[in-house]
């Protein structure tokens, strides 16, 4: 049944995609008219691309020497310049100063007089001579240009090669006046060999274009379809009809999804095709005619390298469609549904670029990136090298996997949220947002609130990590005390008292509902900090951070061990944690809470979380942290437990960098719990200490499992739903939910 009603509501939609003129032209008649208009254009273009002549004025050719000649009869000796490229100017001698021909050449150069000026001093000859017998130095021509302007920069390049030219010259006439062999100059010389054959090379260079151009047209024909099905139907108001059929949200969605994939990848199939056979047309007619512009001969890319795309297209199109059924269902038009395509194309844009970056390798890291290590998989497959894209298929084809059932997820929680299907419109007026702000406002922020002061603690710190001054070996603490207070408290808490009527209930700032939590917080943090130094070891492995960042934490790390254990301890520990859960853990985990679900609130805050902290390397970790004092917060209903675990993993690695490694040999007890380690005074955990430690936080964990959760209205109500329609196996709108079992939380929430 679940397959019948994905199939026929597949054709349904594909059918009426297929009436829409603008679909069929966007994926049929476009990629097949765009790159032959473009190819077509490339030649026209070609007409108008001949060189210009440079002007080149030379000021004091009166003092050059007579032998080897710069200049003859008023022009350029033509073993050193090309008289079509540049048209000079020959002034033998000036009386102006070097100010003076400055600024004269300044005016010239703006009034397109000349593009550019080489002054020679007027006893240019004789300097040369003395530097010549070692008695003086060498002489120095000026080159006068303006780099804000192209033709003067192509004039300075261009007259560069011919005094390079008439310098080495000098060189061989010096050289043979001393009965020295000019070959003296150029002891030895370089000769290359290219092992690559051809298709090698072809096959490298399609390896960097075709699946960046893949994925690129994949999300653009993804995009259009799901905003036409499912804003569009908003619009047309066909979609109510749809989700009172027999079909389930899960089922509309995969037939939907197969839909949008069908249309994603003949638009990237498509695409390929007619840009691959346009550009090995176009250059090899560019190749044919000697252009000079094209060293090898493109050709058409390998068949291997199609075939490797097309059987990468699938997951791709599903990764793509997934989340653009997602973002369109969200959409209360097509209007706004397009609005957030560049949104989507920009997130995606830096992953896509990391493969095409010249020192990329596929790695396990770099296979564990979403998009990248897939296009880094395909391009390492298209350049023939089979054994090493094996040794990664496992972990790309399984990240890849995971963002796919992600996506689809998100899609299909879209469909379920009625209030996301049949969001009204609304109209954005300055005067009627103050009002609302002052007047009706909740008790808790908004989900987007609590995004939007995430991304706004982001934005504030990157530009306070620019502006600041450079830490010196008192000032590091004054300066990470203020970096907190300034870009992580101050921006939550104002918007606290800004934005909500209980700023309290917002930054869960109230008693723990279960004491034991605080506790149990310290030791948690306690035992789990052997394996969190452990998982970023691993961490580092994976993506080893760049030396210069290396010696900059190392002289940091060196500010803060100069200072007392005390400040130290206050800096790192107490002020990060009282800092940071304000702003994560209060006021955007509480609107996050609002979405109705724990997890993925917990999720998203350690995500922006791990965001705040600059180096990859610390984001991962501190992301996996904020996960463990989410879960604390939602289990306590406070921040304080939060905040306890927060200092005490903080002050722990404090605590351990301060450790004498000597001590470890003196004092029995700490001989089971560390181990010296490569470095010195460098303390690793023991791997027992660290299996000890980790059965103990499982415990705690497990504990704190069994506690009831700390549930907002909104959860309550999704809770509430998912109860009733796992009892009675159907699906009803909210209200037909709330008048079911009985609830008043509906009327609560929309109050």
């Amino acid at each position: 049944m679940f397959w019948t009603n994905v199939k026929l509501i597949f054709f349904r939609e594909a059918r009426d995609q297929l009436r829409d003129r603008r679909t069929l032209f966007t994926v049929l008649v476009l990629p097949l008219l765009l790159y032959p208009l473009m190819g077509a254009l490339v030649f026209q273009v070609q007409q108008f691309l001949r060189e210009h002549p440079s002007k080149v004025r030379l000021v004091g050719t009166a003092g050059l020497p007579e032998e080897p000649a710069l200049v003859v009869d008023g022009k350029l000796a033509e073993k050193f310049g090309d008289a079509s490229r540049l048209e000079v100017e020959v002034v033998p001698q000036t009386n102006l100063s070097f100010d003076e021909l400055r600024r004269q050449a300044e005016t010239d150069i703006r009034l397109g007089l000349c593009d550019a000026v080489v002054y020679f001093p007027a006893d240019f000859a004789k300097q040369l001579a003395e530097f010549h017998d070692g008695t003086g130095k060498s002489p120095r021509p000026i080159f006068i240009r303006d780099t804000a302007k192209d033709k003067s920069k192509i004039a300075s390049q261009r007259i560069d090669v011919v005094i390079d030219r008439w310098n080495r010259s000098l060189v061989k006439q010096n050289l043979e006046q001393s009965h020295i062999s000019a070959a003296a100059a150029s002891p030895f010389e370089t000769d290359h060999v290219d092992v690559a054959q051809p298709a090698r090379r072809r096959a490298a260079m399609w390896s960097k274009i075709l699946p960046f151009i893949l994925m690129i047209w994949a999300l653009t024909g993804a995009f259009y379809p799901a905003i036409d099905l499912c804003a569009g139907e908003k619009e047309r108001g066909t979609l109510e009809t749809l989700l009172t059929s027999p079909a389930a949200r899960s089922e509309i969605v995969c037939g939907k999804l197969l839909t949008v994939m069908t249309f994603s990848m003949a638009t990237a199939v498509l695409n390929l095709v007619s840009m691959t056979a346009t550009g090995a047309f176009v250059a090899g007619q560019l190749q044919r005619m000697g252009s000079g512009k094209l060293p090898l001969a493109i050709g058409s890319p390998p068949l291997e390298a199609l075939v490797w795309l097309l059987v990468a297209l699938v997951p791709i199109s599903a990764l793509f469609s997934a989340l653009a059924l997602a973002i369109a269902a969200f959409a209360r038009s097509s209007k706004e549904g397009h609005y957030y395509m560049m949104p989507l194309l920009m997130l995606s844009l830096p992953l896509m670029m990391l493969s095409i970056f010249p020192g990329a390798e596929l790695d396990l890291g770099f296979s564990l990136i979403p998009l990248s290590g897939l296009l880094m998989l395909l391009r390492t497959l298209i350049e023939g090298q089979y054994w090493e894209a094996l040794r990664y298929i496992v972990p790309v084809v399984g990240m890849t996997a995971v963002c796919c059932w992600l996506a689809i997820r998100w899609a299909v929680h879209q469909f379920n949220d009625e209030s996301v299907l049949f969001r009204e419109s609304e109209r954005f007026g300055l005067r009627l947002w103050l009002r609302h702000l002052l007047r009706d406002r909740e008790d808790l922020p908004t989900a987007g609130e609590a995004v939007f002061c995430g991304l706004l603690i982001l934005v504030i710190r990157f530009f306070f990590s620019l502006i600041a001054p450079q830490p010196t070996s008192w000032g590091v603490l004054a300066t990470t005390t203020l970096a907190l207070l300034v870009t992580v408290a101050a921006p939550a808490c104002l918007m606290a008292v800004m934005l909500t009527r209980r700023p309290g209930k917002t930054l869960l700032l109230c008693r723990p509902s279960f004491w034991m939590t605080v506790p149990a917080a310290a030791l948690l943090a306690a035992a789990l900090h052997p394996v969190l130094l452990w998982l970023n070891e691993g961490i580092r492995l994976l993506y080893p951070i760049n030396p210069e960042a290396i010696v900059k934490l190392r002289e940091i790390e060196g500010m803060f061990s100069s200072a007392p254990l005390w400040q130290a301890l206050l800096v790192v520990a107490l002020a990060p944690a009282i800092c940071e859960e304000l702003a994560f853990r209060g006021f955007i985990l509480s609107g996050l809470r609002r979405m109705g679900h724990q997890w993925g609130a917990i999720l998203l805050t350690s995500a922006l979380f791990g965001l705040a902290h600059g180096i990859l390397q610390q984001s991962i970790g501190a992301a996996v942290i904020g996960v463990v004092i989410g879960y604390l917060a939602v289990k306590s209903g406070s921040l304080l437990p939060g905040v306890v675990y927060h200092a005490v993993h903080n002050g722990l690695s404090v605590s351990i960098g301060r450790l004498n490694p000597d001590a470890v040999g003196q004092w029995r007890p700490l001989g089971f719990v560390f181990e010296t380690g490569s470095e010195p005074g460098e303390l690793l955990y023991r791997w027992p200490a660290v299996i000890f430690a980790a059965l103990i936080a499982v415990g705690i964990l497990w504990w704190l499992k069994r506690l009831p959760y700390q549930l907002s209205t909104e959860e309550q109500l999704a809770e509430t739903v998912r109860r009733f329609e796992t009892e009675t196996n159907v699906k009803l709108p909210i209200d037909r939910v709330a008048e079911a079992t009985g609830t008043s939380l509906v009327p609560a929430i929309r109050a």
